[in-house]
């Protein structure tokens, strides 16, 4: 018994070393989470990202470091209603705010960056949105939506 006693104890002591480890556990869960919501499936990881495989072209994952952050690329110059649309609900799921409302500033962030040719960045309440757009590339746009971290 005292040798089950202290393999116990030190498992429970590489577990609490290990916050990378529940920090996984928590993306892979989020990342499952986002999938459910937006009809996609959860692909492969590669580090702190995890790729979803979402309906249709476009491509999304979510990078777990200090913050969750959900990512959305797609090939085309005007992205679909459902990029917008998916990578809101996904948003939600990260920062907390409804899906209407990060809807609306992600597409002020896609405008402001299509017009002035520029990664355009917004802050609001605690969690920022940014959209890049390139004319030339394969990613035609790129939003990324996420807490900011405190400090």
């Amino acid at each position: 018994m005292p040798r089950l006693a202290l393999a116990f104890l030190a498992l429970s002591a590489v577990a609490a070393l290990s916050p990378g480890a529940a920090r996984a556990d928590e993306c892979d869960g989020l990342a499952q989470q986002i999938a459910a919501a937006t009809g996609g499936k959860v692909g492969k990881r590669s580090g702190p990202s995890i790729d979803l495989r979402i309906p249709g072209s476009n491509r999304f994952d979510v990078t777990c470091r200090a913050q969750p952050i959900v990512q959305g690329s797609s090939s085309e110059a005007r992205p679909s209603a459902a990029y917008f649309r998916d990578l809101s609900v996904a948003a939600e799921l990260v920062v907390g705010e409804s899906a209407g409302s990060v809807q609306g500033i992600i597409a002020k962030a896609y405008e402001t960056a299509l017009r002035e040719g520029r990664k355009s960045f917004i802050q609001q309440n605690g969690w920022s949105a940014s959209c890049y757009t390139d004319s030339a590339g394969s990613i035609r746009t790129l939003c990324s939506i996420g807490r900011i971290p405190p400090g």
